[in-house]
């Protein structure tokens, strides 16, 4: 067991680390304190001090923000007074964003309308876990997983492997499925690449750490088809030579997480998972890594640190992951959604998942819809449909608003004028819009709310979640929101200028993504609503 992992399972027995538990484990690990004590440090999902018996994590992040989650956990805290039995605390974006005001009580995820009925839920003894009805899905060739694996029984069953292999390379190459996690790295290349790497052993790694506020379509993909996931990784050790996967799944993924541990060990017991499956010689497992939290964890090298029981700080690249990934081995990584298209392509083919798309666009695109619509939610939509459209289709701006102002691709992605509203979901288009794809998560904002208090709360989550590494990140994502907070608190104007600089600053000297997306929320409102942001029109942003 790993270190992260014997630091989670002594918490879940105490509730909390301290320095007598960490003493004791280093010496029965036979590893110096300071080891243990560097990842409790690090890692937000350990805690020193004993838990209330109730805890309550509330949001306050970019869709919670919208849905009136500044001050909520300050209501509620006054609300339970007279609990000492209840811990409230605001948290990073819990995944939720459907749900906005993202409240979590013990790990359970609350629909509550207001702090009162927040409360209520408390003093009845907390929420029950609700169970999302499964939804199908156009992109599970399938339909359940009792049809699951076909795609790998086929490529299984042929006499030539490394035939079969260079074909499934061709078909997502022909696809042209790109990485669905927010670089848009394409699928087919990824894998030939990983491939053709000498070194072994080689590992496969689906990255399920979304974390970034509105994005959210990852965890609805495991919890309704975890066997499609698994098999796209099985696939993927097939072409590039790997026995062993491992998914890395965020902890508050708590539904998730007991679909694809049950999917495992169903694919175990059948025979789709170990050694010598379908006596054809190809051995593949897959292992699953619970995340001790943090949204740097999604950059694919500080995922990788993580594995190896280190701080999750990201690596300098090159050499890339493929080259020198996990234990310095070959190692391919895609996250959730692009191993279960993967999959979906080797199972109906490359003509099959293109034909979906629409507008000169191919294939099929899960998007997470969150903010002022009137039903948020996972929706499975042929790439290429415009926003206009999928907006519609989360049932319009909530309470027949106006739109103001949408970003297309989460947190990270710049915002977007009315009139870009009918620029299509798809990477080139969302590029030439002056937007990007990224993680594939819609946030909405209507008409009448004001945008510097919203770019703010966005700057304020990438500072919070700097792992600090970079000292231009660490600083400059500082200095922003100090800058952003100064103005809005005494009417002074942003000297813009100074946001330039810090974001070319960040661009330039961040070693990983988060550095140089920190600024975008700002500089586009900056840019598209000068009126919102006093002294826009002083600096380069005008």
């Amino acid at each position: 067991m790993s270190l992260i992992h014997e630091l989670e399972a002594l918490q879940a027995e105490r509730g909390h680390l301290e320095k007598d538990d960490l003493r004791d484990l280093a010496a029965r690990l036979s590893v110096p304190q300071y080891r243990l004590q560097e990842l409790v440090s690090f890692y937000p999902h350990f805690r020193t001090t004993p838990p209330a018996a109730i805890e309550v994590a509330v949001c306050r992040d970019m869709s919670c923000h919208l849905a009136g989650a500044d001050g909520l956990a300050g209501r509620l805290k006054a609300a339970l007074a007279d609990r000492d039995d209840v811990e409230v605390e605001e948290a990073s974006c819990l995944g939720c964003c459907e749900r906005a005001p993202g409240v979590r009580i013990n790990g359970v995820p609350v629909r509550a309308s207001n702090v009162d009925a927040l409360a209520q839920v408390i003093r009845e003894g907390g929420p029950k876990r609700e169970l999302r009805p499964h939804r199908a899905w156009k992109t599970d060739p399938h339909g359940d997983a009792d049809s699951a694996y076909e795609g790998i029984r086929m490529a299984l069953a042929q006499a030539d492997p490394d035939e079969v292999s260079l074909q499934l390379i061709a078909d997502l190459e022909k696809s042209g499925l790109r990485g669905m996690g927010g670089a848009g790295f394409p699928t087919g290349l990824k894998w030939k690449l990983v491939r053709a790497e000498k070194a072994t052993p080689k590992y496969v790694v689906c990255n399920a750490d979304e974390s970034e506020p509105g994005t959210f379509k990852d965890r609805v993909i495991l919890e309704d088809l975890p066997y499609l996931v698994i098999e796209g990784m099985m696939l993927a050790g097939l072409v590039v030579g790997a026995s062993r996967g491992i998914v890395y799944l965020r902890h508050e993924y708590v539904t998730a997480r007991a679909a694809l541990l049950e999917e495992i060990e169903r694919a175990r017991d059948i025979g789709w998972l170990g050694d010598d499956i379908l006596g054809s010689g190809f051995d593949f497992d897959v292992d699953v890594f619970i995340s001790p939290g943090g949204y740097i964890l999604g950059e694919e090298t500080a995922l990788l640190e993580a594995l190896e029981d280190r701080r999750g700080e990201p690596r300098n690249k090159p050499p890339f992951p493929g080259q020198k990934g996990l234990y310095g081995q070959p190692t391919l990584m895609n996250n959730v959604e692009t191993f279960a298209h993967a999959a979906a392509i080797a199972g109906e083919g490359a003509d099959w998942w293109m034909g979906h798309g629409v507008n000169d666009c191919a294939g099929l695109k899960f998007v997470a819809v969150s903010g002022h619509v009137e039903k948020p939610g996972v929706y499975e939509i042929p790439m290429g449909t415009t926003v206009a459209d999928l907006i519609e289709i989360a049932g319009g701006v909530s309470g027949g608003r106006a739109l103001k102002a949408f970003a297309p691709g989460g947190a990270s992605s710049l915002f977007l004028t009315p009139d870009r509203i009918d620029t299509p979901m798809d990477f080139a288009a969302l590029d030439a819009a002056g937007s990007m794809m990224g993680s594939g998560a819609l946030v909405v904002v209507a008409e009448g709310t004001p945008l510097l208090p919203l770019a703010t709360n966005i700057v304020r989550f990438f500072r919070n979640e700097s792992c600090g590494k970079c000292v231009p990140c660490r600083d400059g994502t500082q200095k922003a929101t100090a800058l952003l907070e100064r103005a809005q608190a005494t009417g002074e104007a942003i000297d813009m200028d100074v946001i330039e600089k810090l974001n070319l600053l960040l661009t330039e000297t961040s070693i990983c993504g988060l550095g140089y997306v920190a600024l975008n929320p700002l500089l586009s409102v900056a840019k598209h609503w000068p009126e919102e942001v006093p002294g826009a029109g002083t600096g380069g942003a005008s």
